[in-house]
């Protein structure tokens, strides 16, 4: 049986074990929050997933500060759901991709995306499992679904694509798979997923969206409230060529 320091592997999880540098996989999911306190949601990991332990819990009922191993991104966990839900593990590593593979399982990740469009679902700040996601934690979810890590926030995965040239009405270059984002000139704040023809699914809110999943789009002569905002808020798209080595993003 291999050692990992002092826990074996499998070793179910015990507060005691939740040390600096610990890593555990998931039997069941989890949700990890913005901070050390408050209701805050930022994203869900899925069983199977692995974490490493940052900061353990300072004392009784606090949260303790984790990383995802697959996209390195990191939360706040309650590691009383962690309790009979993961068992020790090694650092893990994501399969890495190139970018021939990507583009042929992509299929596979257009759709899962219309599938958790066709079920009943609303907009979910956080949410990456469904039904309820929020932009960027539906696109995460529809690449992991076919083994691909990306980023988890849209700006992430901005910085992560190879840029592709869009604007509205003029989108030839665009391939279904391909990532669209928009937000301020500061800083990209939503992502959808080119579907083809000009037009995009994506989760958005209430504010300006539809409260769940739907197909908008680039072209101009579109005038529902939903295209015609984000259209002015259009910023580029970008391809995933390769995929998350782990490591945390800035």
């Amino acid at each position: 049986m291999g050692r990992l320091g002092r826990l074996a592997e499998g070793t179910p999880v015990a507060l005691e074990l939740l040390s600096l540098g610990s890593c555990w996989r998931l039997d069941a999911p989890l949700d990890l929050f913005s901070h050390w306190g408050g209701p805050g949601l930022a994203t869900q990991a899925a069983p199977g997933r692995c974490l490493q332990v940052l900061q353990p819990p300072a004392g009784s009922g606090a949260r303790l500060r984790v990383r995802l191993l697959e996209d390195g991104y990191p939360g706040w966990a309650d590691p009383q759901r962690l309790l009979g839900h993961g068992r020790a593990t090694a650092p893990q590593r994501p399969r890495q991709w190139a970018e021939a593979q990507i583009h042929a399982a992509l299929p596979a990740v257009l759709a899962f995306a219309e599938r958790a469009r066709q079920v009943p679902n609303r907009y979910l700040w956080g949410g990456s499992l469904g039904p309820d996601f929020d932009c960027s934690g539906l696109i995460q979810a529809a690449f992991a679904s076919a083994g691909i890590w990306i980023p988890r926030d849209a700006y992430q995965q901005e910085r992560f694509c190879q840029p592709v040239a869009v604007a509205p009405g003029c989108y030839g270059l665009l391939r279904p798979g391909d990532l669209i984002f928009f937000g301020r000139p500061q800083r990209c704040t939503h992502v959808g997923l080119y579907v083809g023809d000009g037009r995009y699914l994506h989760s958005s809110g209430q504010q300006h969206g539809r409260d769940g999943l739907g197909i908008d789009g680039l072209d101009p002569q579109l005038q529902d409230p939903v295209s015609v905002h984000y259209r002015r808020e259009l910023r580029g798209a970008g391809r995933v060529v390769r995929s998350h080595d782990g490591t945390t993003l800035a």
